[in-house]
């Protein structure tokens, strides 16, 4: 018999080429979190600004967004699930820590230059990441915090339960430029928004108490 239960959507991050785009991996939130706090700074031409200027802006805001997110893997135990038995929830751990630190390539890369004695070593390059919370949401960030409280284990000290907390940056074209990947994305974010913003019904001065603006 088909379940009649709809389909819910999962949250989650995308790991992409920051040049191609092409996916590297998916990581889903198993449950999907019950708050999601975002904050706005704007950019402005600050206090100093001329009168004339007061209303412009200088670019898109800065956008910081924080969440917690719990992976159990009770169920999974319960339905035999393999991996699950083997590690508990230690993979889904690992892929979300590699987003917090550079490849063991990248690293051992690093230190032979510096063994050649090459003067000036550039920043290692981290892959395109993009968080997805339903499709009106798709935007790029860099992870600011990510703080991992585990929870539960198993005989053989594998974690089976965690609280994630995760402090993302939204990523603009002021950061990635228009013609990366990730300015594109973040450019259609921007669209989707003013897409939703125009459906919003107008109402009149009277809702709020006046029949004129002064």
């Amino acid at each position: 018999m088909l379940s009649t239960a709809p389909r819910i959507t999962k949250a989650g991050l995308v790991v992409a080429d920051p040049t191609t785009g092409a996916l590297r991996r998916v990581i889903p939130m198993q449950i999907n979190p019950t708050r999601l706090s975002r904050a706005f700074q704007l950019k402005t031409l600050g206090e100093q600004a001329d009168r004339s200027e007061a209303l412009r802006l200088t670019g898109p805001a800065v956008e910081t967004i924080s969440l917690e997110a719990v992976i159990d893997a009770t169920d999974a135990l319960e339905n035999g699930d393999s991996l699950a038995g083997s590690s508990g929830i230690a993979s889904h751990l690992a892929a979300l820590e590699l987003l917090a630190s550079p490849e063991s390539g990248q690293l051992l890369e690093v230190d032979r230059q510096a063994q050649r004695g090459v003067l000036e070593i550039l920043p290692m390059q981290q892959p395109l990441t993009l968080f997805v919370w339903g499709k009106n949401r798709v935007v790029p960030v860099r992870i600011g915090e990510l703080s991992i409280n585990e929870e539960a284990f198993d005989p053989a000290l594998n974690p089976i339960r965690a609280t994630i907390t995760l402090g993302l940056r939204v990523l603009t074209v002021d950061d990635l430029g228009f013609a990366a990947k990730g300015g594109q994305i973040f450019l259609n974010h921007l669209v989707v928004k003013e897409q939703l913003a125009s459906r919003f019904p107008t109402a009149g001065l009277e809702t709020l108490g006046i029949g004129a603006l002064p």
